[in-house]
């Protein structure tokens, strides 16, 4: 049984039934177009039965390789980009203490990442953290060859030899990456790191769900079975209701209604800090998965209150070409009251006693009725707490949603052609062979 609901109720003053009704009569296809494989992308739907094709052997490695590097280890780099490391990101920044390792807490792995950019100052001090501490380090990639994990996993590799040693550096060293081919996986087997295989038909955005994800997630500390266990209970759940009153389906219906109806941004929306990497990994799911041939919802996200403060105002009464998708959640885990104070100078004593909960809720409730009356139509998915089994069903709610709404936009949701624009016009500026012409096209561009 799941724990995630889908609520539609603020949208109805923005969408008639009939413009609902359209999107509705595609699930049933669209559903079938996923199941049996039939659309465009179909060789990387691998992702659909990660959960229940996941054996307890294999989550049994993936936690006695994260307890050995978790034993060793003050800092765990993950070294990827993109899928390779957004999805372990968000998850273990929505399940770990927020203040963990400023705390010093006892046994605990503080996880780092490195490859996300290419920022001199970035990677200068984290050498400088990885000087200090003991440290080891996963390094993900299909083919080895992307640039930003590859130059920073150069510079790692040597620091972490000079460090340790070649022989040591070898144990402390996990390469998740292609099962048969690449230079991250010919290197691997040179050096023999463990490795772990990024199936071929699961795409980096989709595979938080393999050891891309689970491998830096249990180092983490973080329950990796509950996580699967609640993907699990969403993916049952979605093959055994493949019709409009399924979960997920009601939120792909409702943002194809929207986007058709002139509302192209969708922001998402969440009243807990913890969830902001969820936010960065949901965008580059549907930017990426949507995003072409000239069409797609542009995913943004805010986190409020916080960002009530900044850009409630545009939300409010900028352009009205925007819908909110707010992640609620229903209880929080740890508990404190507002105390009563004497003089009352700060004018809070009428909610002395409340749970801070209970007036973040408040806040969620009175935006949504602020932003609805403002032209704003809200999407609203609630989970009952934020725990690994709610954050695993959450993470295969928005791939099903992905993947229903992209067939749905007649799209491949799971290219990404665009991608490689400026990945080749790098190439060419930095002076890699094979990319000379290009290069002297684009100097001329930029004298």
């Amino acid at each position: 049984m799941i724990q995630t609901s889908t609520n539609l109720k603020h949208i109805k003053n923005f969408i008639s039934e009939d413009q609902l009704l359209i999107y509705k009569n595609k699930i049933k296809e669209t559903f079938t177009t996923i199941y049996e494989k039939r659309g465009a992308g179909n060789d990387f739907l691998g992702w659909t039965t990660l959960p229940s094709e996941m054996t307890k052997d294999f989550i049994q490695d993936i936690k006695t390789q994260a307890e050995l590097l978790r034993k060793k280890s003050e800092v765990f780099v993950v070294v990827g980009i993109g899928g390779s490391y957004l999805g372990a990101r968000a998850v273990i920044e929505a399940l770990s203490h927020q203040f963990g390792a400023r705390i010093n807490k006892v046994g605990s792995t503080q996880i780092v990442y490195a490859g996300h950019n290419m920022s001199e100052e970035y990677m200068v001090e984290l050498l400088e953290l990885l000087d200090q501490k003991e440290y080891s380090m996963a390094v993900i990639s299909k083919s080895g060859t992307t640039t930003e994990p590859a130059v920073a996993f150069r510079i790692l590799k040597n620091h972490l030899e000079n460090k340790y040693g070649k022989e040591e550096a070898k144990t402390r060293i996990v390469a998740i990456t292609d099962k048969e081919r690449g230079a991250l996986k010919t290197l691997a087997n040179e050096e023999g790191y463990k490795t772990y295989i990024v199936p071929d038909n699961v795409g980096g955005r989709y595979s938080v769900l393999t050891p891309v994800g689970l491998l830096p997630i249990a180092v983490a500390g973080i329950d990796i079975e509950e996580l699967v266990n609640g993907a699990l209970a969403m993916e049952t759940y979605c093959k055994e209701n493949q019709n409009s009153d399924n979960v997920v389906a009601q939120y792909a219906v409702a943002r194809q209604a929207l986007y058709h109806d002139g509302k192209t941004n969708e922001i998402l929306v969440s009243y807990e800090p913890r969830m902001q990497y969820i936010a960065e990994w949901w965008k580059q799911l549907y930017g990426e998965s949507e995003g072409k041939e000239g069409k797609g919802i542009f995913p943004a996200s805010v986190t409020f209150t916080t960002d009530l403060h900044s850009m409630g105002q545009y939300i409010q009464e900028g352009l009205r070409n925007i819908f909110e998708t707010i992640i609620s959640v229903e209880r929080p885990t740890k508990e404190i009251r507002i105390p009563l104070a004497d003089n009352d100078l700060d004018q809070l004593n009428y909610i002395a006693g409340k749970r801070l909960s209970e007036v973040n809720h408040t806040a969620e409730t009175a935006t949504i009725l602020a932003h609805v009356d403002g032209g704003v139509p809200n999407i609203i998915i609630q989970i009952p707490e934020i725990s690994a089994r709610t954050i695993g069903e959450l993470i295969y709610f928005f791939e099903m949603g992905c993947a229903l709404s992209g067939y749905m936009l007649e799209v491949n949701p799971f290219d990404q052609p665009g991608v490689e624009a400026y990945k080749k016009n790098m190439f060419a500026l930095l002076g890699k062979r094979g990319f000379e012409e290009r290069a002297e096209d684009l100097r001329k561009r930029i004298e």
